[in-house]
């Protein structure tokens, strides 16, 4: 077995998220999520399936609840978001990367 760095490997340029597989199985997915300055589109929100547990290693984040007050997320903290919790990412950090871990479940 070899162990990896969830910080290595972030690219340079990042015009997009980035969204990588870490483990997972039919009822649980871990990923790392790579942000720079991206956030959801204005119209739709996030309605997933599966709760969500999510934190900020590593940058800074704003996500919007739908008829909620938005909330404000630095390194280390983190939120859990209910299955069918419609929300969106409203803001990230444009000049530094902001690395979440999600777990999906």
């Amino acid at each position: 077995m070899k162990s990896q760095n969830i910080f290595t490997g972030i690219p340079q340029n990042l015009d997009q998220e980035l969204f990588e597989f870490l483990a997972g199985n039919d009822k649980v997915v871990i990923e790392k999520i790579i942000s720079k300055g991206q956030k959801s589109p204005e119209s739709g929100w996030y309605d997933q399936e599966k709760n969500e547990w999510v934190i900020v290693l590593r940058g800074k984040a704003v996500l919007s609840f739908e008829d909620e007050t938005p909330v404000h997320l630095n390194e280390g903290d983190f939120i859990n978001i209910p299955a069918h919790k419609k929300h969106k990412v409203s803001w990230t950090e444009p000049d530094n990367e902001t690395i979440w871990l999600a777990v999906h479940y």
